[in-house]
């Protein structure tokens, strides 16, 4: 289990980024909230140094650097958390690095269904969609379910009829082609099923806290490869993959999604803060603990209510980064 620990502004930057073994205890102090902050992860799974080249680790940093900016410039403007999380995600979709929107992996029938969830920890509003294969942005058909109906998921073709209404740009299911994710489907089929890591998961998310210490979560993927239709894993589902509470949390996960709906993650995690009085990196592992324990893999970013972020993940590597008035940050490796 890696857990990199990054305190807050007043304590020694030596202690981020550096990956803590499972059982071990920093010493902590309490900590003022940081202006405003934002977390971002783009995908756990097994990612190694020696299977990035320098340019496609170039790459990756500077598509995580692109997301840092977009989500920082809502919250260095006094925007709110959840309007800054959205924005954070929407360049992962349209990156086809990332298994999000363009680049998604593709069905076992040759096509995209995306998923994607939000929250907002101010009043714990949430909307989500599952299985939309026509709109461009799933976070913002998500957004759309949060704020302009009473509901919290619509699947399938109800939620791209939605997301039509509520006008939002919709594409061709073409739109999210790409001749890796095609080959690596093609690979998956000639093994019967057999997938990889790297092949059962794909995520990317953001959580912040605003000036205003409100925070927020989304969740966003093109889910597992080779995924029967109609199969959604945990990135739609509040609970799992995302939630947000004020004073508590916010969390975005990603993984194996069957075993992180199975031990509910997410809110697990906000329970074990809220309820038993858990430092949040502490009820990031036990969580994990939980789903590695069943047998799945993944990693979370996580945030208290005071602006507190950890990385927690149990696989060999995790797309992340940070952004606040004081420093930036990304990392790939679990060394790093």
């Amino acid at each position: 289990m890696i857990r990199v620990i990054c305190i807050g502004t007043l304590l020694a930057l030596a202690a981020c980024g550096r990956p803590q073994n499972a059982g071990s205890v920093e010493a902590t102090t309490e900590v003022e909230r940081p202006e405003w902050r934002l977390v971002i992860h783009g995908g756990a799974g097994v990612i190694l140094r020696e299977n990035l080249n320098a340019e496609q680790e170039a790459a990756y940093v500077e598509a995580l650097e692109t997301a840092l900016d977009a989500g920082a410039d809502i919250l260095r403007n006094g925007g709110s958390a959840v309007d800054a999380v959205q924005a954070a995600v929407i360049p992962m979709e349209n990156d086809p690095l990332f298994n999000a929107g363009v680049g998604a992996v593709y069905t076992a029938a040759y096509e995209h269904e995306l998923d994607a969830s939000i929250m907002d920890g101010r009043d714990r509003n949430a909307g989500s969609v599952a299985g939309v294969k026509r709109v461009k942005n799933p976070v913002l058909a998500a957004r759309a379910v949060m704020d302009q109906s009473e509901h919290v998921m619509f699947a399938g073709q109800g939620a791209d009829d939605f997301a039509q209404a509520a006008g939002l740009e919709m594409v061709d299911n073409s739109h999210f082609n790409t001749e890796r994710r095609l080959r690596s489907l093609e690979s998956v089929l000639e093994r019967q099923k057999q997938r990889t890591s790297a092949e059962k998961a794909g995520t990317v998310g953001a959580i912040a806290i605003d000036v205003n210490g409100n925070v927020a979560a989304t969740t966003t993927t093109g889910g597992m490869t080779a995924k029967a239709q109609g199969r959604i894993g945990d990135a739609p589902l509040i609970g799992a993959a995302t939630y947000a509470q004020n004073g508590v949390c916010a969390v975005s996960a990603t993984g194996h999604g069957e075993y992180f709906i199975r031990v509910g993650v997410a809110k697990t995690i906000c329970a074990r803060a809220e309820l038993a009085g858990d430092a949040i990196g502490d009820a990031a592992q036990e969580a994990l603990d939980q789903v590695a324990a069943l047998g799945g893999d993944g990693g979370v970013i996580v945030m208290d209510g005071n602006g507190h972020y950890e990385y927690v993940f149990n696989s060999p590597g995790m797309y992340r980064g940070m952004i606040d008035p004081e420093r930036r940050e990304t990392a790939i490796f679990e060394a790093e």
